[in-house]
């Protein structure tokens, strides 16, 4: 089963990195995945930008930074106050409540940022902003009523995430004095790829990555899933066959995902991916180079810089399907090795999301 560079220098078909250079794409994951929600509110957004700002104002050495980390607040509170309306406006009326009560928590955390900043405390502004941007993310999700499309007739009766999970995948490193056991916190985006991540957490419920090695560790990808035996996937016990599943891709602007095909067998060259590869620890499924619709069971996490793998610009976003991002514990990825062990991985929330499980069917 085939991720990314597996083939050989000399057959590779990873460009110069200067191919891949074309500005500076977002490379947060939380940010990827707020702005990959599917929802249309100027207002919220006017408040999460400054509040994205804030990593780049701080990349000023010494606190020269919080002076443009001050002005990045003050926009965000600034925005908040002006359109708060707007932003309930947009939320779901049976969520209304819990969004005031967001909103009110991030009134008064921008002002402890700007507390923070007068005090040039400039160690307390990342934990702050952080914060401040999960207030952000729940009300957006707030803003998300059901699921938004209708998944193709053909893949409706695949166990489907219709939403968004989080699961925390436990890690034993073998040969590291300095890194035992490490806790990834993954969030799951069902919104954008629910086949995919719900074919994932299907088998994360069967517990079927429980005790699997990492079977590549090359710099480039982390890659686990290929079970014991000859099979490369995930047997059906219900069919005794492979269950494999579409690649699938959501396009930013789309209303849905596209299946089967690659943008460019499409030939939508300058599209953008709504789940791009930007972030150090973004997930994806393998498969077969040479048919699309292979995937099963194995995933990679991807551990290049964003800076060489920019949405639209690189081998990845449109080939491969990318259904998560590492959102905690991420830098620890470099250091696994071929061998280390997954103990677990279990599911902290969203579980009530995936339909059609296949995991509760018997045989």
């Amino acid at each position: 089963m085939e991720s990314p560079a597996h083939a050989t220098p000399a057959n590779s078909s990873i460009p110069d990195v200067s191919v891949l250079i074309s500005g500076p794409p977002i490379k947060d994951p939380g940010a990827l995945l707020r702005y990959a929600l599917p929802i249309d509110n100027k207002a919220i957004r006017e408040v999460q930008k400054p509040l994205e700002d804030i990593t780049d104002s701080l990349k000023v050495a010494g606190v020269r930074a919080l002076d443009s980390v001050e002005r990045n607040v003050r926009q965000a509170s600034r925005a908040l106050s002006q359109g708060k309306d707007l932003i309930l406006a947009g939320v779901a009326e049976s969520k209304k409540a819990e969004a005031q009560e967001l909103l009110d928590k991030l009134a008064v955390g921008l002002q402890e940022l700007l507390r923070i900043v007068e005090e040039r405390d400039r160690d307390a502004v990342k934990p702050k902003q952080k914060e401040l941007l999960q207030y952000v993310g729940s009300v957006e999700e707030d803003m998300v009523d059901g699921f938004p499309y209708e998944v193709p007739e053909e893949y409706r009766n695949m166990p489907l995430l219709k939403g968004r999970a989080t699961v925390d995948m436990k890690v034993k490193v073998k040969d590291n004095p300095n890194l035992q056991d490490c806790v990834f916190r993954i969030v799951l985006d069902g919104y954008n790829a629910p086949v995919t991540a719900g074919n994932f957490l299907d088998l994360v419920e069967r517990h079927f990555y429980d005790g699997m090695e990492i079977q590549r560790a090359d710099g480039f990808v982390v890659q686990t899933g290929d079970p014991e035996g000859p099979a490369e996937g995930f047997i059906d016990p219900s069919t005794g066959k492979i269950r494999t599943i579409p690649l699938e891709i959501m396009v930013s602007g789309d209303k849905s995902p596209v299946y089967g095909q690659t943008l460019e067998e499409l030939g939508r060259y300058k599209a953008q991916t709504r789940l791009p590869f930007n972030a150090f620890g973004t997930m994806a499924m393998a498969r077969d180079e040479f048919d699309n619709n292979s995937a099963s069971s194995q995933v990679f996490w991807l551990l290049k810089e964003s800076e060489l793998t920019p949405s639209n610009a690189n081998i990845l976003d449109g080939r491969y399907a990318v259904f998560g991002y590492v959102t905690e514990n991420e830098d620890y990825l470099a250091d696994l090795k071929v061998g280390d062990v997954i103990e677990s991985i279990q599911v902290v929330s969203g579980l009530d999301n995936l339909a059609n499980p296949s995991y509760k069917i018997v045989g």
